[in-house]
């Protein structure tokens, strides 16, 4: 649907400030609070017969740890409820309610907000993940019920949606959903690491037709933040290949990756580029203008490996990670066309 981006980005701006108290914390004391004497916490289980470890990130604290246990299950307890309130009254509480019903939107938007919707639940149980594996929990709870976390998040969108007159419950974007929290899953239990990042770009959309730009200010927004957020015909979507991963063997950068982004354009409706009111009167028509489908392959940088010991810049890089970095690419459409962008955002 053409608002998922802007309630998918309320929904987010909710969650992280209930994730940032442990978030902070981890800052703060993952350097400081180390006790001197007790070993390093081993996870052998994955390595049968041998002393490799999995993680070595903190030294095994049972008090801590029941402490970080805590704060992590009750910002996720209360990320439910503070979600659901907070888009209800900040968006769905504008537009008409109905009883509960499905609608079939999987032909709109050339599947950008599908793909939109894999993103953000791989992001949003990327997150999870990574507060349970601070916790201290073991492998398989952080793996399962930190990646499982994002697509029950995104069916928030969808049960509402449910209820709400101008959509429904969307079968289709349940789907992408699971499969948003599947790659991460399968990933971790595959290779007990992210080797592919989801990762998301975009830039905005000059209209220079006055029609069209006054339509676009419409379905759109006006400024460049609304658009960034809701133009689905300026953003790109990613699966970002850490090369290293796949040849450990090889004198590659840790950081180097190979990204493939699908992206549309000319999209001024959501089937379609024309519109009618009520009374069946054409109100737009723009069905002069292709819509079609944009792959791209680019070079790319996985911020994760780049080493440092400063714990808040590291923070950082991991949250930066989920937005691809501007580098060239190769495009190339389904109308058959091939195009160099010398900077992709």
């Amino acid at each position: 649907m053409n608002s998922f981006l802007m309630k998918s980005w309320l929904l987010k701006f909710f969650i992280f400030v209930i994730f940032l108290c442990p978030l902070t914390a981890y800052t703060q004391d993952a350097t400081s609070s180390t006790t001197p004497g007790l070993p390093f916490h081993y996870d052998t289980t994955s390595y049968p017969g041998t002393l490799k470890p999995l993680e070595r990130i903190q030294p095994f604290d049972t008090a801590r740890n029941r402490k970080r246990m805590r704060m992590v299950t009750a910002s996720h307890i209360l990320a439910y409820p503070t979600s659901m309130a907070a888009l209800y009254f900040g968006w769905y509480k504008k537009y008409p309610q109905t009883r509960f019903h499905f609608f079939n939107d999987n032909h709109q938007w050339k599947q950008v907000d599908k793909v939109g919707h894999a993103y953000s639940a791989y992001i949003e149980s990327y997150a999870s993940m990574e507060l349970w594996r601070w916790a201290g929990a073991s492998r398989s709870q952080r793996v399962w019920i930190g990646g499982l976390s994002g697509a029950v998040y995104q069916t928030i969108f969808e049960t509402l949606d449910g209820f709400s007159d101008g959509w429904g419950w969307s079968w289709g974007d349940f789907a992408a959903n699971a499969a948003g929290s599947g790659i991460l899953v399968g990933q971790e239990l595959a290779w007990k690491e992210q080797r592919i990042h989801f990762k998301f770009s975009a830039h905005g959309k000059n209209y220079a037709d006055p029609e069209l730009n006054k339509h676009t200010v419409k379905i759109y927004g006006q400024s460049w933040q609304e658009r960034i957020v809701k133009d689905y015909n300026g953003q790109t979507y990613w699966l970002s290949v850490n090369l290293k991963s796949f040849m450990k063997e090889s004198s590659l950068p840790s950081w180097l990756s190979v990204a493939f982004g699908y992206g549309a354009d000319g999209m001024f409706g959501a089937a379609y580029n024309a519109y009618t009111d009520e009374l069946g009167n054409m109100t737009f028509n723009r069905s002069d203008i292709a819509r079609y489908r944009q792959y791209y392959i680019a070079p790319d940088i996985d911020l994760t490996k780049i080493r440092t010991k400063n714990r808040l810049l590291k923070l950082a890089l991991g949250a930066l990670n989920v937005v691809k970095f501007p580098l060239p690419s190769i495009e190339y459409n389904s109308k058959q066309q091939f195009k160099f962008h010398l900077l992709h955002f």
